[in-house]
């Protein structure tokens, strides 16, 4: 069994492309990786619980906003480098989703809203990475009120067709129940999830970055992820 998290960024037309995306995670080696990313919570919050004080959220983190406010610039960028590390030493496979949301919409004279798209694109890489590892798995994403039910009634039809209505539509069997959807500060998984949504949102389509320290150093964590291996972006349209 596997468990794969989502997050998505906000687009905007300052930040025209969407992200969806995230990871999965082994069963077996879910509670010592819950363990470590309780301990880097340690490191930087002084503990491990499970609330809103103690979440990772890389806007946030990047800005010193929220819960990092005051903090030292070196100590957030130590989480990000510390993620970084745990996804590529663990060898955790990444997908993420990337939609040109203008292009997209000029493309299509009816289109999918970008959410919608991403949702069955990114459970289509998940089923796909399952089907690769002959194995099951179970959705979990960062709980949206207002894309929650459409959501899990788009999984519910997406499965009962037996494929997502793609042209090349890929079965979804292996994606267990429903899509389930919880609070970011209640999973460690899922806030890994929006580290890397946020670093690929910053970073992926962009020709200038500023060569500021901490700016190069988050930029580096993202590219180690990368060249792990087991990170696939898809690009729409």
């Amino acid at each position: 069994m596997h468990l794969c998290y989502f997050d998505e960024n906000k687009h905007s037309p300052d930040s025209p492309h969407f992200f969806i995306g995230g990871l999965l995670i082994p069963d077996h080696k879910a509670i010592d990786f819950e363990n470590t990313l309780g301990q880097i919570a340690f490191n930087y919050f002084g503990a491990r619980s499970l609330t809103q004080a103690n979440e990772f959220h890389g806007k946030e983190l990047f800005h010193g906003k929220g819960n990092s406010k005051g903090r030292k610039l070196e100590e957030r960028v130590r989480v990000f480098e510390d993620v970084a590390t745990f996804v590529t030493d663990n060898q955790i496979p990444v997908r993420m989703i990337c939609i040109n949301v203008e292009h997209h919409q000029q493309k299509y004279k009816y289109p999918t809203p970008p959410y919608r798209l991403g949702l069955m694109l990114i459970l289509e890489r998940f089923a796909e990475y399952l089907d690769k590892a002959n194995d099951l798995g179970l959705v979990f994403g960062d709980y949206e009120a207002d894309e929650v039910t459409g959501a899990v009634v788009d999984f519910s039809e997406y499965k009962t067709q037996g494929k997502t209505p793609m042209y090349f539509g890929r079965p979804l069997g292996r994606l267990l129940d429903t899509v389930y959807f919880t609070q970011s500060h209640h999973s460690r998984f899922l806030q890994v999830a929006d580290l890397l949504v946020y670093m690929a949102g910053r970073y992926e389509n962009k020709t200038k970055i500023p060569d500021r320290w901490h700016e190069q150093a988050v930029l580096a964590a993202w590219e180690k992820i990368k060249a792990s291996g087991n990170v696939i972006i898809q690009r729409w349209p």
